[in-house]
């Protein structure tokens, strides 16, 4: 029978697209997938900052991203009249670039010139030149700021309804914003809650030096104060390829057309699901592939830059210590302990 319940009459388009879907994918496995994922900590930074009285109609908003969030302050900057300016880097591509600035924002891309912190500290480092030109300006400061994490108390809400209680939350790490907000709005629920943060080779987010990273979107060249290591029970590092076909294979099995970073995330959360089929498991899924359809979906793309896999792929190599990671998929026991515990011991015995 068809229901006669009226839809839900939204807003604003970040209202209507801001929340994942939750979907069932096996008997234990569920996946939040988000249009946008970062539109939500968008909306709800400047949301605080209008309440503090940070900003009003016509503050500067300046921001680092060469991403999703970049993205999604543009999407609420131009509906909420703030201009905006964005600095990133090469991994704004075309068709990203020509978005944000359809929406009114300036992009600046930097290069890395030896700064401390690779190419993110670049970044930083002329937010930080345009901030002090204009003192009046806001910078959202994802990395650091708490509203990033706290936005995800309304995502955890959602999860409890759609799903119960969650054993285990598997999510790629950036800024650190989503799984560990996440995971501190479940955890009041299940304190047992396992968290598996997925990274990549050659981010230094938890330990290991920086270096070229194909696979973008997570991962970073800096320590972000809002990477809370001690929530963290498990993490894997993933490469670029093995990434770009668990998209691929989550495309053509579940029709879930995400970008490499969801990926990532069903790569691990799979592998952990079928080892664990009592354990409920929920994967954040951060954005759709639209973006990716000349790289990550692109066979040509790939080959050209030496990540293109027919699969094979079997689990994770278990290691001692973040620097033993090699450039395959391994993971650590992290044991929710610190990033200088772990890099003084290793593994949890």
């Amino acid at each position: 029978m068809r229901s006669t319940k009226s839809p839900k009459r939204h807003s604003s388009v970040v209202e209507a697209t801001e929340l994942p879907k939750i979907i069932k994918l096996t008997d234990n496995l569920y996946a939040a997938a988000f249009s946008l994922m970062k539109l939500l900590p968008a909306r709800y930074v400047l949301d605080q900052a209008e309440a503090a009285g940070a900003i009003e109609l016509g503050t500067p908003v300046i921001e680092t991203s060469s991403g999703t969030f970049g993205l999604g302050l543009a999407l609420v900057c131009r509906l909420r009249g703030y201009p905006l300016t964005i600095v990133g880097d090469s991994a704004i591509d075309l068709n990203l670039r020509t978005r944000l600035e359809m929406l009114g924002a300036r992009v600046e891309i930097v290069e890395h010139r030896d700064q401390p912190g690779g190419i993110q500290g670049a970044r930083l480092a002329r937010v930080a030149e345009l901030q002090e030109r204009r003192p009046d300006s806001y910078v959202p400061r994802q990395y650091d700021n708490p509203d990033n994490p706290a936005s995800y108390g309304i995502v955890g809400e959602l999860i409890a309804q759609a799903v119960g209680t969650v054993d285990c939350l598997v999510g790629p790490v950036g800024s650190g914003g989503s799984t560990g907000g996440l995971a501190s709005a479940l955890r009041p629920a299940n304190a047992a809650l396992r968290l598996i943060g997925v990274d990549t080779h050659g981010s230094v987010i938890f330990g290991p030096p920086d270096g070229r990273r194909l696979l973008r979107g997570l991962g970073s060249s800096i320590h972000a104060v809002n990477v809370q290591h001690e929530a963290y029970d498990e993490v894997h590092w993933v490469a670029a390829d093995e990434a770009f076909h668990a998209t691929h294979q989550l495309y053509r099995t579940y029709g879930l057309f995400m970008g490499p970073t969801s990926g990532a995330s069903f790569q691990v959360a799979a592998w952990w699901a079928a080892a664990n089929p009592d354990a409920k498991v929920l994967m954040l899924l951060p954005d759709e592939g639209h973006r990716y359809q000349d790289t990550v979906y692109s066979e040509t793309w790939l080959r050209a830059h030496g990540a293109w896999s027919d699969g094979g792929y079997g689990g994770p190599t278990a290691v001692d210590h973040p620097l033993d990671a090699g450039d395959t998929w391994s993971y650590l026991l992290w044991g929710r302990r610190s990033l200088d515990a772990v890099l003084a011991t290793g593994v949890v015995r």
